[in-house]
């Protein structure tokens, strides 16, 4: 039907059969990178429709029509203005005879249809789905992930050649299969209203404002018969998804007949979901996972507060000594020590007394104090060698969590030690997972240490996700040319090429696309890999399917193969050029052998091969000989 450029999706019929919409990936509008140079395709999309008769003229060419519509020509609408929904769904279950008698055949022209593709008027962007009804068109847009706009329901009227916003925040449609009834569904809410029209601005959930009152629905759920249908469907869903038809060799019904029996000694959801992960796991491959369900809501959902700082009790006085503040990113909130906020002047030293006016001693710690107060407003009372002012009062809000200020505290003590041990010539990027946080973590650093003479890339405790060759592709620039210029650096070409060698640290925590990337990293042969064998796990998931009970499991569907080992990453992992360990005793020193072993590395091959800029000889010389007239 279609010539894509990219992508076409989505396809739906026209009711009078005249057209064929749909959504394509179509437009290329590139838009500049705001922090490197680069180029992205944010948006992309547009709404389509292919005419279905050779003969039939584009909707969005305006035909002259008179301005009163004949008596004779004016069409009934067969619901009243005073129609409410109930009337509408009745009306719709008797209308289905009528329809079946009054289906037609829709005449389609293939003889050049591929040209007769037409785009809506509209902008570009993303959208998620499209349908008709008569002479009007729904279509969800969608916004770009990380902004703040909400998604839309928006109508294209043909007639009146115009496009208005039927709803906001809208995540999908149905249309009825008569025209006239419109769903949505908005977060968890759902509606019912006319179709063709625009949304009542009422929002109750009654006859006129449409939304229906999910809180009126009560089901009797009979556990066992409950966990025997989820047992069937999570084990057919890996017979139909698994990545290779022959589950790897495993007998799979084999494997169904096996569990089945254990389901009715099951008394609780966990007891269901050790049975689910030990019946998955007889295949054998990783990302098998169960996760969710329909757990009970935990009655004392009480938020710890933090203060993103480690502490020592002192008996001496029943007061706890700060023994270090941790750093973080003092710009966002909730991600650095609230007793880094300015104006409270608390240094490592300094003595806690108090918390909201309650004192310490051996029993009572700060943790206990600061239980429910995540994200609240609390007073420390603190004790300082300021002779002028030894007790003092300050105000404070908790953080709900420290993991982050503990991560950007490691990241930027290991670059300081980077740093000091090669006297700044090596620069040093951690990347904790390769999704959106990792990417991002990644170009936070790496813009910035391209300009050391070497680069120590860490993926220890990477958690995976599906970047890496994005971030493979950028570390493999070579450096092949300068541009130069009278009054700054040369600068190199391409952009973000580095100038000497890069090591990376690996570790058995890196998995998933961890694995992938270090394995590639060796394979695209760009430096020396350190640390320990990878996680060994490559066989990706798309993570789609929810079962009964909100549940999910996920099926391995994506396997990598490798040039130089096959299948042989899955179940084993990738192995390091260099091994290191981290033992306890490590640990307990606070070292890290891994890092002091890139560190050595790297400089080794500094020395060997020592970067510098090239030597650009004689400038072009554009003289010419000659003088003037005299």
């Amino acid at each position: 039907m279609t010539e894509p450029i990219l992508r076409d999706i989505n396809p739906s019929f026209d009711p009078e059969g005249k057209f064929l919409y749909f959504l394509s990936y179509r437009d290329f509008s590139p838009v500049y990178d705001n922090l490197h140079f680069d180029l992205g395709f944010p948006r992309g999309m547009r709404p389509f429709l292919i005419t279905l008769q050779a003969d039939q003229r584009s909707p969005f060419i305006a035909e002259p029509k008179p301005l009163v519509e004949p008596e004779e020509n004016k069409e009934e609408d067969s619901c009243k203005e005073d129609e409410n929904v109930d009337q509408m769904v009745e009306q719709h279950d008797g209308q289905e005879q009528k329809k079946k008698e009054g289906d037609q055949l829709v005449q389609i022209d293939l003889e050049g249809i591929m040209d007769r593709v037409v785009a809506f008027p509209v902008s570009e962007g993303r959208y998620g789905q499209i349908a008709g009804i008569k002479n009007k068109v729904y279509f969800t847009a969608l916004p770009i992930p990380g902004s703040e706009e909400k998604s839309r329901l928006e109508m294209y009227d043909l007639e009146k050649h115009e496009k208005e916003t039927i709803a906001n925040d809208v995540s999908g449609f149905k249309v009825s299969s008569n025209y006239k009834i419109l769903a949505y569904r908005s977060a968890d809410k759902l509606r019912i209203i006319k179709a063709g029209e625009k949304a009542p601005d009422k929002g109750e959930s009654t006859r006129v404002g449409g939304w229906i009152n999910l809180g009126r629905i009560k089901v009797s759920v009979d556990p066992g018969a409950e966990r025997r249908q989820m047992y069937r469907e999570a084990w057919r869903l890996q017979r139909e998804h698994f990545w290779v038809e022959d589950m790897s060799g495993v007998d799979w019904d084999f494997v169904y007949d096996r569990y089945l029996p254990l389901l009715d000694r099951i008394t609780t959801r966990s007891e269901f979901s050790d049975l689910m992960w030990e019946m998955q796991g007889e295949l054998g491959t990783s990302h098998a996972y169960e996760s969710g369900g329909d757990y009970r809501a935990n009655p004392h959902n009480y938020g710890q507060g933090f203060l993103g700082a480690e502490f020592g009790y002192d008996a001496s006085d029943q007061t706890y000594e700060i023994l270090r503040i941790l750093q973080g990113d003092s710009w966002l909130e909730g991600k650095d020590s609230p007793l880094n906020s300015p104006g409270i002047n608390i240094r490592v030293g300094d003595k806690l007394m108090a918390v909201n006016g309650r004192k310490f001693d051996q029993e009572i710690s700060p943790e206990q104090l600061l239980v429910n107060q995540a994200g609240s407003e609390i007073t420390l009372t603190v004790k300082t060698d300021d002779p002028e002012n030894p007790t003092r009062t300050v105000s404070i809000k908790a953080i709900g969590d420290e993991r982050s200020v503990y991560y950007r505290q490691w990241v930027t003590q290991n670059r300081k030690t980077v740093y000091t041990k090669t006297e700044g010539k090596v620069g040093y990027v951690h990347i904790p997972d390769m999704g959106v946080k990792g990417y991002a973590e990644f170009y936070r650093s790496y813009l910035s240490e391209i300009n050391c003479s070497a680069l120590i890339v860490d993926v220890r405790c990477n958690g995976g996700g599906h970047v890496s060759q994005l971030i493979l592709e950028t570390l493999a620039r070579k450096r092949i040319g300068y541009n130069l210029q009278r009054w700054g650096a040369p600068t190199p070409y391409p952009g973000g090429s580095l100038l000497g060698p890069i090591v990376a640290i690996t570790d058995e925590l890196a998995g998933s696309d961890g694995d992938i990337f270090s394995h590639c990293f060796k394979l695209m042969k760009l430096g020396t890999l350190i640390g320990k064998r990878t996680w060994g796990g490559v066989i990706g998931i798309s993570p789609r399917y929810t079962l009964v009970d909100g549940s999910k499991t996920t099926q391995p569907e994506y396997s990598f193969w490798f040039q130089d080992v096959d299948w042989g990453v899955e179940n084993y992992g990738t192995d390091p050029d260099i091994e290191i360990d981290i033992t306890p005793q490590d640990h307990m020193r606070n070292e890290d052998p891994q890092l002091n072993k890139a560190i050595e590395e790297i400089l080794v091959q500094l020395e060997e091969n020592p970067p510098k800029l090239p030597d650009f000889g004689t400038k072009p010389d554009l003289s010419f000989s000659g003088s003037l007239p005299s």
